[in-house]
């Protein structure tokens, strides 16, 4: 149930961290993968090739009018169909809310939940002429907190979260299942800075009952669940991977 063997999918923000370790888990199960982000994917690319997989690599600024558009034609001119996609590149901006910049807002909103929604209605086109497909939005533990520094970051992993559950309703009856993972605090670049602030480290961690930070390999699993036929039941639900942080 858990074969991804001709399925294809696209996965953004595939160059590293979580995009490039669901890439890999995707790859291993299976499917082929339309590897894409603002850089290339190479070391994806050759990790997924030491597999015995197959991937393609889209380099497009996902921010840029029409780089939806792109990736939709590149993955049908490279696979001629998408069963998968996951939703993963976003950014972040840390500043005090109170001295928060309109353009830090917007920026955040656009790549993190302007462009998912824009990706996940232009693929579910070609998932709903065959009755299936899968779709994977990245959320967050700020889906259900607030955060520290980061009103624009909470605010569209709070949308994420929303948005899964609004084309779960609409989408369930062709075959669509729109899911999400909620990493917990993962060792990426996005958490770079926090990793360096020992302080806040050394609280982070002491509230994670698992005892470290996660790593993209643990999103792997995850991926491949809810991309798969064992979670074709599954639809509207975000999937907390936490190491037990939310349960504290």
């Amino acid at each position: 149930m858990f074969d991804l063997t001709g399925m294809s999918a696209i996965v953004t923000g595939s160059s590293t961290g979580l995009g490039q370790g669901m890439s890999i888990g995707l790859a291993s199960a299976g499917a082929e993968v339309l590897l894409v982000d603002y850089v290339a994917s190479d070391e994806t690319a050759a990790e997924i090739a030491k597999l015995g997989g197959k991937s393609a690599q889209l380099v497009v600024n996902l921010m840029e009018e029409g780089a939806v558009t792109t990736v939709v034609e590149k993955a049908l001119s490279v696979f001629g169909k998408i069963d998968i996609l996951i939703n993963n590149a976003g950014i972040i901006r840390r500043t005090p809310a109170i001295d928060f910049s309109e353009k830090d807002w917007d920026d955040v909103m656009l790549l993190n939940s302007k462009v998912p929604f824009l990706l996940t209605q232009a693929a579910a086109r070609d998932m709903m002429k065959r009755g299936y497909g899968k779709v994977i939005n990245v959320a967050s533990l700020l889906s259900f907190q607030g955060g520290i520094l980061v009103p624009s970051y909470a605010a569209s992993k709070g949308a994420i979260a929303q948005l899964t559950k609004a084309f779960a309703n609409e989408w369930a009856k062709f075959g669509i299942t729109v899911n999400a993972v909620a990493p917990g605090y993962m060792a990426t670049n996005n958490t770079t800075a926090l990793r360096a602030d020992a302080e806040r480290s050394e609280s982070i961690l002491a509230r994670i009952p698992a005892g470290r930070w996660g790593t993209p390999k643990d999103l792997q699993g995850a991926a491949v669940f809810l991309a798969s036929h064992a979670s074709d039941y599954i639809n509207g639900h975000v999937l907390v991977v936490d190491g037990a942080w939310m349960a504290r």
